[in-house]
């Protein structure tokens, strides 16, 4: 019986190792980056913050040349990947590669050009391996309402998702976060859900494409970072709603909440109070619904606070 439990205690251990091995390949410590990657003219480098990703990840890109650099843009899967420079060096700039929660698995191409002071041009190619993503299936019950909407409601959630595309499809431009991404609701430090598939009274469901963070109705939710309003209203699906644009293409979404607290064209700052947990649309219980959109897709909000957790500068390019 000894040696059975000993072999246990000792599976039980190797499936932990395992884990950690699988966690640090799949996102490196905040501020650390992965060796040279990619192919890039002569006095240029590329770094990846992490060798593989997986569905719903983020990518840090770092790219640093002998010179101070004019530009620098980047093209990943026929998307564009916006850059931005640190106050510490001209001749760096770092960029954010979203891999959507439905990305399909493979090898992907990344392609970085840019222009150096004095007319000077880099170029770089590196290729993104994309794995799969390991997540949940949850079964839940909720009201009829939710599942077999009618044709009144099925319009509203198809106009209401098409505003939140149109939103998403616009890049802002400029840089208009600084410092470090923050969690939304104090004492919280990880979140569940993100990426679960739930299957809605027998009916699979679309992946969740946020992540739940645990509080009770009337709990203050601060912005992550700093950013403008661009939508506080109730949706159907998720209720009392803000998203906050904080600039090239880096949106966070604050849903079921019971109050909003903010509206449309607001300039917020990393902290500032946007609404309360609430328990509004479709939902089983008070929590908070925050959603990341970086370029479009999908990713997973905790994934910033780990890779910008020392960013800070101005909003060059």
């Amino acid at each position: 019986m000894k040696s059975q439990d000993g072999a246990a205690a000792r599976r039980r251990q190797m499936s932990f190792a395992l884990m950690c091995m699988a966690a640090t390949a799949v996102l490196l410590p905040a501020g650390a980056m992965a060796k040279d990657t990619g192919a890039c003219t002569p006095g240029t480098t590329l770094r990846l913050s992490a060798p593989e990703s997986s569905q719903g990840s983020l990518l840090l890109i770092e790219v640093k040349s002998a010179k101070p650099l004019v530009e620098v843009q980047g093209d990943w899967d026929r998307r564009s990947v916006p850059f931005w420079r640190e106050v510490a060096s001209e001749a760096q700039r770092k960029g954010l590669v979203g891999v959507d929660l439905e990305k399909e698995p493979g090898e992907y191409e990344l392609k970085v050009t840019g222009e150096m002071a004095g007319g000077g041009k880099i170029s770089c190619m590196a290729r993104v391996t994309v794995r799969k993503g390991r997540f949940a299936t949850e079964k839940l019950q909720v009201g009829k309402q939710f599942v077999e909407p009618s044709p009144e409601q099925i319009k509203r959630a198809d106009e209401e998702r098409q505003k939140l595309r149109d939103i998403f499809d616009h890049v802002t431009p400029e840089r208009l976060w600084d410092g470090k991404f923050r969690i939304p609701l104090d004492g919280v430090t990880t979140g569940s859900n993100f990426g679960r598939r739930r299957i809605l009274n027998g009916n699979p469901g679309s992946p969740h494409g946020g992540m739940d963070l645990p509080g009770a109705t009337g709990t203050p939710v601060h912005a992550a970072q700093r950013g403008r309003v661009v939508l506080a209203e109730e949706l159907f699906f998720a209720g009392n709603t803000v998203v906050v644009d904080h600039g090239l293409g880096i949106y966070t979404l604050y849903g079921h909440l019971s109050e909003i607290d903010a509206k449309v064209g607001d300039a917020l700052e990393a902290g500032t109070v946007l609404g309360k947990v609430g328990a509004t649309g479709r939902v089983t219980g008070p929590h908070l619904h925050w959603g990341l959109t970086v370029e479009r897709a999908r990713v997973n909000p905790l994934q910033l606070v780990t890779l910008l957790g020392n960013s800070s500068g101005n909003a060059a390019r």
